[in-house]
């Protein structure tokens, strides 16, 4: 693209500054504050709205080419003891799982243009190797000459001995086999002498620069690493069988030796050797992960770290993008709640870069609070979905188009190695952290994925849907969002009479929900217009709070953590499903995920006999008694407001016992498929036709206080309300509850 930008905060209050980074191809860009108002472009709808907005940061800045350098690896700091100059032995636990890609660092302190120093690397046969340079051009590398297998453990270590002219590499696979050739001890009786490198030591990856750029890294990892170490002499084979046996040999030329089996939850490498030379990790890898000693006895890293020393490096880890801020924007205390974007104009290129502006705490200019999804939004972040072999026949026998990538977004998230926690690393395993310092591609106002309609449940453009209708129905609002929550708790949602969801709420913490419970309980109002949501179990990383964690299992995804995989890095809880948790959605909102599917045919809601209830009765204000709720076309998810992911209600499941049922909507066909967590047995009745579970609950229930819920329990319903000129009866309902909710006193 020959503009695009990020910002380094996806949420703002007035008088907080918030920072833009953009790269430009051209000399220089327009930047322009724009108020979203609608994004989907669809001409079924009212098509794209935004208001110009003027502010202090307009004009045009220079434009520069920023790049991304995707990649995680470990860093330590020059020091003369890692720079040994006649004796040295590198030894570690490795698990490759891209070893045929070729050539990738493992522990090296290695300057690639100066060909100076030492380095244990995968070379380009895919074999352990050992690289010596004496910096005068001269430069030894053995191979073991086996190459390694993928998603196998190896003890390897690599030995430099000049007194005796010899490097030796040993490669040692656990779990050997007959006729398994992937175990070899190579020994060369000649090489050329160690000169001093002035780089960092990198674990998964090499330097390719110089000293004073520790992020010009190249040739990455992919795989674990675990506990690796550094001697200043050469080990013996027997005190190697005794490393390798997990026993101690003579430490008094121990240089280093790094315990990855702690600081979980930090970037921090320690070195236990006493010499302090402790290291961070660069771009998240993935910390929590069993080492070749794990023995599922226990699944929790908490209980046995030593079984989970070892780090997942990944060639296309990006935490921060580290791009150069090119314009700051210091919000005005008069500037309105809402969304707004710093519109990017350069060539024949325009980006948005979007930001939330709420309230100060305490501080609400109306009664209803819109809860915009950032985490569920960072969740999806940049996902290539369309590449997934998970999801590649489900978006098939869906019935839309696939042409991946297609626009300038797709091409450059492609182009450029990012990724979601809906995608598969490099080398096939799931992502689990997503970060806001990098450029999102599709936290676009219009941005519509590459099957030829929006993707609603988690980008910006259903969210619109909503703001634009409630803009057009004449309610006033502020915007809040996740990490509001997450951060102020109930703090934040106490001022107001009602907080209504978006349209896709998947993601939520612990601390959202336990904050919604007590707004709840204190008297608040929530309406849940979306369906599969507070679903995953989400963490915010305490130390790098613009960073969110998700561990897979058990539940509807496209990938799953292996076995004793499934706690958090972040904050040692277990991952997968909040209804394994104790905190199913039907505790909370009434209803939780039942099914997904569609063709772009779905069903819309019939009226239940509990729609007639004084309690509930003045939702249905203006609804016939026969009539169907959402019997009609939706922007971009087709007929019917019910569809695409839905919820049910489940009184075993916490489905409060006073709960109204509204209304249900039922008639799905066969391309509507129960959700695989609630099936225990194979079987080919799961489907639409086949299942009664696959069905939309319309549900409302009182909480304390005059508190209550409503929940629609659909995605596609949102995408209904700006139908005929917002006058439908979708809209109607929908007004009917935020009027009610709004106000405050006893609903009936």
């Amino acid at each position: 693209m020959e503009v695009v930008g990020y910002a380094d905060k996806m949420r703002v209050t007035p008088g907080e500054s918030i920072n833009f980074m953009v790269s430009c191809e051209h000399p220089e860009f327009e930047a322009q504050l724009v108020r979203l108002i609608h994004g989907d472009e669809n001409p079924s709808g009212p098509g794209y709205k935004e208001e110009l907005i003027s502010s202090t940061a307009d004009g045009m800045y220079p434009g520069k080419v920023q790049k991304l350098i995707s990649g995680s690896y470990a860093l330590v700091d020059d020091d003369e003891r890692l720079s040994p100059v006649d004796k040295i032995t590198i030894q570690a636990f490795i698990y490759p799982t891209t070893p045929e890609k070729g050539r990738q660092g493992l522990i090296a302190k290695w300057s690639e243009k100066k060909q100076a120093g030492y380095g244990l690397l995968i070379d380009e046969h895919g074999a352990l190797a050992m690289r010596i340079g004496d910096g005068s051009g001269n430069v030894t590398q053995v191979s073991s000459g086996a190459a390694l297998q993928a998603r196998h453990w190896y003890f390897v270590a690599g030995i430099y001995d000049i007194e005796n002219e010899t490097i030796t590499v040993r490669q040692e696979k656990f779990r050997q086999f007959p006729f398994d050739d992937s175990s070899s001890i190579q020994i060369s009786e000649e090489t050329c002498g160690l000169a001093t490198s002035e780089t960092p030591l990198i674990m998964a990856g090499i330097n390719i620069g110089d000293a004073s750029n520790d992020r010009n890294i190249s040739f990455c990892y992919n795989g674990k690493i675990e506990n690796p170490r550094i001697y200043s002499r050469s080990l013996s084979p027997d005190e190697l069988d005794a490393l390798r046996d997990g026993n101690d040999v003579d430490e008094t030329s121990l240089v280093a030796a790094w315990d990855l089996g702690r600081d979980f939850d930090t970037d921090v490498i320690t070195d236990i050797s006493g010499n302090k030379l402790h290291g961070s990790v660069i771009n998240i890898p993935t910390r929590a992960v069993k080492g070749h000693n794990w023995s599922g006895r226990q699944h929790s890293f908490i209980a046995v770290p030593h079984e989970y020393a070892a780090i997942h490096f990944h060639d296309d880890d990006l935490e921060d993008a580290g791009w150069e801020i090119n314009f700051e924007f210091t919000v005005p205390d008069d500037l309105k709640s809402a969304i707004y974007a710093f519109r990017l104009s350069a060539g024949k290129t325009v980006d948005h870069v979007p930001f939330i502006v709420r309230p100060r705490t305490g501080e609400p200019t109306a009664s209803i609070a819109f809860l915009f999804g950032s985490y569920t939004l960072l969740a999806y972040a940049n996902e290539h979905l369309a590449t997934s072999p998970v999801l590649l026949e489900y978006i098939k026998a869906s019935g839309r188009e696939i042409d991946y990538p297609c626009t300038d977004r797709e091409k450059y998230l492609m182009d450029n190695n990012l990724g979601g926690l809906y995608d598969l690393h490099s080398d096939g395993s799931g992502y689990c952290y997503a970060s806001i310092r990098k450029p999102i591609m599709n936290w676009r106002p219009s941005h519509q994925q590459s099957t030829k309609r929006p993707w609603f449940p988690v980008l910006l453009t259903a969210n619109l849907h909503q703001m634009d209708w409630m803009e057009a129905m004449g309610h006033e609002f502020d915007v809040i969002s996740d990490e509001d929550i997450h951060f102020e708790g109930e703090n934040i949602l106490d001022p107001y009479n009602v907080v209504m969801s978006d349209a896709h709420p998947e993601y939520w913490t612990l601390e959202m929900l336990e904050a919604l419970e007590r707004y709840l309980n204190n008297g608040g109002r929530f309406m849940y217009m979306g369906g599969n949501g507070l679903y995953w179990v989400t963490a915010v990383d305490p130390n790098r709070p613009h960073v969110i964690e998700v561990r897979r299992w058990n539940g509807t995804g496209s990938w799953e953590a292996e076995p004793g995989e499934a706690y958090l890095a972040s904050t040692g809880e277990p991952g997968g499903l909040w209804r394994h948790r104790g905190w199913p959605p039907q505790r909370l909102v009434g209803t939780g995920m039942a099914a997904q599917g569609g063709t772009g045919v779905n069903s819309a809601y019939r009226r239940l006999p509990d729609s007639f209830n004084r309690r509930a009765s003045w939702i249905f204000e203006g609804i016939g008694e026969e009539e169907l709720i959402g019997d009609f076309d939706t922007l971009g998810l087709g007929w019917g407001a019910a569809g695409y992911e839905f919820d049910r209600a489940d009184t075993n499941l916490g489905t409060p016992g006073h709960t109204l049922m509204l209304a249900t909507a039922s008639e799905f066909d066969d391309t509507f498929h129960h959700v695989v967590e609630e099936v225990m047995h194979m079987n080919s009745n799961q489907t639409g036709t086949t299942n009664d579970m696959v069905r939309a609950d319309m549900v409302f229930f009182e909480y304390p206080n005059d508190g209550a819920v409503f929940s629609t329990s659909s995605i596609a319903w949102s995408a209904g309300l700006s139908y005929n000129d917002y006058d439908n009866n979708v809209s109607k309902v929908t007004d009917n509850v935020l009027r009610k909710f709004a106000t405050e006193g006893p609903l009936t």
